[in-house]
C-alpha cells in the first residue's frame, strides 16, 4: 500500500528513521511521499526520499505563507535536478489558525498552482475552515485536466461529491477515518467510493485507532486501510489495490 502524505523527515524522527521505514515496509507499505511545507522542509523532504527510495513534493503551507519567497517559481525551481519531486504542496488556506494572513495564503497558493500547472505536476492541497474560498481559488486557477488531492479531507458528502466530480480531485484518507466522532467523514467517504480515494498517514499527526495518541507513522496505515474496507463494505485487498492504482495515476509513480 502507498502512503500518500508523511513527513517522515519530521525531526520527530531523527532518532529511529531507519527503523521506522522498515516498519513501513515490514506492515506491507511500499511506498512513501515525503511532503514539504516550506522551502528548508522541501529539501529535508527531497534528502530523504533519495536516502529512503521515496518521492518528495516541493510547496509552502499555508503557515508559512507570509514567510514564502517574493519569486515562488525561481525559488521552486533550484530544487529539481535529480531530486524524486512528484507533486507541488503541500499548499492551500488554513483559517483554523491564524498563522498567515488569509490574502497571503491566497496568493502563495495561486503562485504553487500556476507553478504546477506549468510543469505539469499535481498538487497536495490543504484545506481548513476555508472551503468556500478555496473552491473559489480551484474555479480561476484549476482548469479540467489538472491533477490534486485533498491531503486530510475531513468534509461531508456535499463537499466530497463537489470536488470530485467538479474539479477531478481525489481526497487524501487517514486516521481521521477510524475516529469515532468521524461519522461524516466516513458518510463522505461512502459518498465518493474508492475511485476518488487515496491512503496517507500525515504522520507524525493524526494516529489512526487503536494507537491514537501516539506519534504516527506509516506502519500505522494498514489501520486505515481496514477501516475504509469496513465502511464500504469490501475486502481491504480491493482498498489497497485500487488506491494504490490511483496514487500511482496522480503521481505518476
Amino acid at each position: 500500500m502507498i502512503d500518500t502524505h508523511g513527513h517522515l523527515h519530521d525531526p520527530r524522527y531523527d532518532g529511529d528513521r531507519d527503523a521506522t521505514v522498515a516498519r513501513a515496509r515490514a506492515a506491507g507499505v511500499t511506498h512513501m511521499l515525503a511532503v514539504g511545507c516550506d522551502l528548508a522542509d522541501s529539501n529535508r523532504a527531497i534528502d530523504a526520499a533519495k536516502r529512503y527510495g521515496l518521492s518528495a513534493s516541493i510547496g509552502i503551507h499555508p503557515h508559512e505563507a507570509k514567510d514564502a519567497p517574493a519569486d515562488i517559481p525561481a525559488a521552486f525551481a533550484p530544487l529539481f535536478g535529480d531530486a524524486p519531486i512528484v507533486a507541488i504542496g503541500e499548499t492551500g488556506l488554513d483559517y483554523y489558525y491564524a498563522h498567515s494572513p488569509h490574502d497571503a495564503q491566497a496568493a502563495v497558493l495561486r503562485s504553487q498552482l500556476r507553478f504546477a500547472r506549468d510543469r505539469g505536476l499535481p498538487l497536495i492541497f490543504h484545506q481548513r475552515d476555508a472551503y468556500d474560498d478555496f473552491v473559489a481559488i480551484l474555479r480561476a486557477e484549476f482548469p479540467p485536466g489538472t491533477r490534486g488531492v485533498v491531503h486530510c479531507f475531513t468534509g461531508n458528502a456535499e463537499q466530497a461529491r463537489e470536488l470530485t466530480g467538479n474539479f477531478g480531485l481525489t481526497l487524501g484518507i487517514g486516521g481521521v477515518v477510524t475516529f469515532a466522532n468521524a461519522g461524516g467523514l466516513r458518510e463522505a467517504v461512502r459518498a465518493v467510493g474508492l475511485g476518488s480515494i487515496v491512503l496517507e498517514t500525515d504522520c507524525p499527526y493524526l494516529a489512526p485507532v487503536p494507537v491514537r495518541g501516539q506519534r504516527n507513522e506509516p506502519a500505522f496505515l494498514p489501520h486505515v486501510a481496514s477501516k475504509l474496507a469496513d465502511v464500504l463494505g469490501v475486502e481491504i485487498d480491493d482498498v489497497v489495490s485500487v488506491t494504490d492504482r490511483n496514487a500511482k495515476e496522480l503521481f505518476g509513480i
